[in-house]
């Protein structure tokens, strides 16, 4: 069977390019998403005598109002903490002792504040990116559950999260699996024999530091699957659906084909592309 690695000098051809939108194109969705919540963050700013009275302030606020003022908080008082870690109410204490020293004074946020045109663009910009983070991580996933429906349900079972949702916990589908480890796709035959576990990942960019933890990581994966399947002679292999422009950048392309080549036969990486010529039924019952 052709590697992964055999595809990297026609690379371009076999990756998927999940569609952005152009800037300043959205900018009218910005504004009618984000003008409100300027406005209150704002408002709020004038009414506390802190800026942790400011977050305070916020963490009382229903979402989904809460998490966008967070975000704005972000931008404005504290870039140090990200807004999963603002998200937790119950953890508000503890960030405002380990970071309220750093956050930036009531007085200056106000005036930053004044100093911006209305509508502010430039802010609305940077928040419309939250608003499409993950998207095209949803979109990779639900094209493979598609393809795989069309292709293999009437001979296997899938499961996962097809766009948004809650992952696959292998504590929860492997019996004997100690840790929290989450994932993707869980491909089973009916009889309910687990058969690929699955991580999906779409990069529109990588590289760097986040490379390495990435290939890392999996790396670690390949071998605690590996491990377990031996040891419950189970016929488990690890399938990782990578996409985006992202895997061309950097050494990505070698260390997933190092990754793949480490698995001996028994891990595959793919892109929605090249599923057609890889992705078969030989090697699911290989």
């Amino acid at each position: 069977m052709t590697s992964f690695g055999d595809y990297k000098s026609k690379a371009s051809q076999y990756i998927t390019f999940i569609d952005s939108e152009f800037y300043p194109d959205y900018l009218d969705e910005a504004k009618t998403i984000y003008s409100s919540v300027i406005d209150q963050f704002t408002e709020l700013a004038y009414l506390v005598r802190s800026s942790v009275d400011l977050l305070i302030s916020i963490a009382d606020k229903p979402n989904p109002s809460r998490t966008q003022l967070l975000r704005v908080f972000r931008k404005y008082v504290s870039p140090d903490t990200s807004v999963e870690m603002l998200k937790v109410k119950k953890r508000i204490p503890n960030i405002i002792a380990d970071y309220g020293h750093r956050f930036r004074k009531i007085e200056e946020v106000r005036a930053n504040l004044a100093s911006r045109p209305n509508p502010d663009e430039a802010l609305m910009a940077l928040l419309m990116e939250y608003k499409s983070r993950g998207q095209k991580g949803y979109e990779l996933t639900e094209a493979f559950f598609l393809w795989f429906e069309s292709n293999f349900a009437s001979d296997y079972s899938i499961q996962g999260p097809v766009r948004a949702g809650r992952d696959i916990m292998l504590n929860e589908v492997l019996q004997e699996w100690d840790a929290k480890t989450p994932a993707d796709i869980l491909i089973s035959r009916h009889d309910e024999t687990p058969l690929i576990i699955g991580f999906a990942r779409y990069d529109s960019d990588r590289g760097g530091a986040q490379e390495d933890d990435r290939t890392g990581g999996n790396r670690d994966k390949v071998t605690d699957i590996l491990r377990y399947a031996d040891r419950y002679k189970l016929p488990l292999k690890i399938f990782f659906l990578n996409d985006g422009p992202g895997l061309t950048l950097g050494s990505m392309w070698n260390d997933y084909a190092a990754l793949e080549n480490y698995g001996k036969g028994r891990v595959m990486v793919c892109t929605l592309k090249m599923l057609d010529e890889r992705f078969t039924k030989d090697w699911l019952e290989s």
